[in-house]
């Protein structure tokens, strides 16, 4: 009769030395799973550090030592020389965003109040152009707009030159024209940003609108809002990431872009962009002084975008009826 007793507390104990070193590989597990689930950000932390980390590093070595490898302020001196080109960097981008959203936020607009199926085509539409490469979809702008390129060929076959030059017949001094000039200027320069640079506008802004409670909307106008009410005090408001998204999006390439300015103004037109490969690969070599113009873009760049968060917070506050 005694052994029953001893035979389960035998199996009492075994089973809290079972419990017990359980608990104990409970931690090692744990630490393993954890280990397990973050080895797959392993890869991308690699390709970080690799090509970005490291070539901003090296950057910033570049920007502050001179050609003997000594440190010198130097580089940053030397760009006051090129302040007409930050100007007009940011400038040129400034216009090409506005007129983005100008252009983007209507189709945004009106893209998200279709059935679903037409949203979808549309998209696919507005992506299209994507899908072919950037410098083609460039040069195909400069057929368009060389003096003897397709617009100004339809022109003249409506007799739109002929029209002007007959206006002005009398005028001393007047020089008959046989084209309009297009290319090699400031306008075309932003009509390329805003051509390559228009869906990134419209997709953040498609994609925030779209997914709006249309109860909220009703509510508002159950309250007697109209329709500009409704779109001032609740759509706008509550797009507005979707807007500061859309203007990080295109203010960011456009202020660093060179290919198009390169193509479309065939260098007339000098960006940010252009001014840093000269100093890298052009004739007036100098990648220190490319380095330091970087670095201070990528500030630049920086200090916008924490701008444009900014005026992104509190957006839902400032829904009021």
């Amino acid at each position: 009769m005694t052994r029953f007793p001893l035979r389960r507390t035998n199996a009492g104990r075994r089973m809290r030395r079972a419990g017990a070193l359980k608990s104990a590989f409970t931690p090692a597990a744990g630490f393993f799973g954890r280990f397990r689930r973050q080895s797959f950000a392993y890869p991308y932390v690699l390709w970080l550090a690799l090509f970005v980390v490291i070539p901003i590093i090296l950057i910033a070595v570049y920007a502050f030592t001179g050609a003997d490898g000594g440190f010198t302020p130097g580089n940053f001196s030397g760009m006051m020389d090129y302040a007409p080109v930050f100007g007009r960097s940011l400038w040129l981008a400034f216009l090409a965003t506005v007129i983005c959203i100008i252009i983007g936020y209507p189709a945004a607009l009106a893209i998200s109040r279709m059935r679903p199926r037409s949203q979808r085509i549309l998209i696919v539409l507005l992506m299209l152009p994507m899908w072919i490469n950037f410098l083609l979809r460039t040069y195909a702008w400069m057929s368009l707009l060389e003096n003897t390129g397709l617009i100004n060929r339809l022109l003249a076959s409506l007799g739109v030159f002929d029209l002007i030059n007959a206006l002005h017949a009398g005028t001393p001094g007047y020089a008959p024209i046989t084209h309009f000039r297009l290319i090699n200027t400031d306008g075309a320069v932003v009509l390329g940003m805003v051509y390559n640079y228009l869906p990134f506008m419209i997709l953040p802004i498609q994609s925030v609108i779209v997914k709006i409670d249309p109860s909220v909307i009703e509510a508002a106008q159950d309250l007697g809002a109209d329709s500009r009410l409704v779109f001032r005090k609740v759509i706008l408001p509550l797009s507005l990431s979707g807007v500061i998204s859309g203007v990080t999006m295109v203010f960011v390439p456009a202020v660093s872009t060179f290919v198009i300015s390169k193509l479309l103004s065939n260098g007339t037109v000098m960006l940010l962009g252009d001014l840093i490969e000269m100093q890298f690969t052009g004739a007036a070599y100098n990648p220190h002084l490319g380095s330091a113009i970087s670095l201070i873009m990528m500030i630049i760049v920086v200090i916008c975008m924490s701008v444009m968060s900014r005026f992104g917070e509190g957006r839902e506050q400032a829904v009021r009826l």
